[in-house]
């Protein structure tokens, strides 16, 4: 649901499906233990606010709840949302503002690369809150290799999440 509106999800392609397996796996393996990442979860942001991401980091505390339907802003520590064909203006503008908002510290969105001699591989555009703006600020824009320190140390090959090197 976004801003009261119900939100259904179209039907995904496999790089989206793929993204999003290898994003939590690698993410999981690579956060420290107070943090987990799940996959496909609501975040609630408000009384008419509860997108579900593709990809979360979050408080482990929260992801042991097995009973969990949701999770609150200050659980969440990055969202991730892989961009498809009919959700590029809500993953572009209306999430993004919106996580900001709740005061979501990182938030990462995945494309598909359309650049003839590296068709169909991912970019990553990587984004921070600005603690003067509360608006997200791009702190960089990956291909082939995703390596950051915030919000924790991450170092992902994104072409191996494909299945190519």
């Amino acid at each position: 649901m976004i801003d009261g509106a119900l939100v259904f999800i179209s039907p995904q392609r496999r790089f989206h499906q793929r993204l999003i397996r290898g994003l939590t796996e690698r993410l999981d393996a690579q956060a420290p233990a107070h943090l987990s990442a799940v996959d496909q979860m609501d975040v609630m942001l408000g009384h008419r606010m509860r997108p579900c991401p593709d990809v979360l980091a979050i408080d482990a505390a929260a992801a042991a709840d097995n009973e969990r339907t949701f999770y609150v802003a200050a659980e969440v520590h990055l969202v991730v949302e892989i961009v498809s064909p009919g959700s590029v203006d809500r993953d572009r503008k209306t999430k993004p503002q919106r996580y900001a908002e709740a005061g979501i510290p990182n938030f990462w969105r995945v494309e598909e690369w359309r650049v003839e001699e590296n068709d169909g591989r991912p970019v990553v555009y990587v984004y921070e809150i600005d603690p003067a703006t509360g608006a997200y600020s791009v702190t960089g824009i990956h291909h082939d290799r995703l390596a950051v320190s915030v919000p924790f140390t991450i170092d992902i090959d994104l072409n191996a999440l494909l299945g190519r090197v």
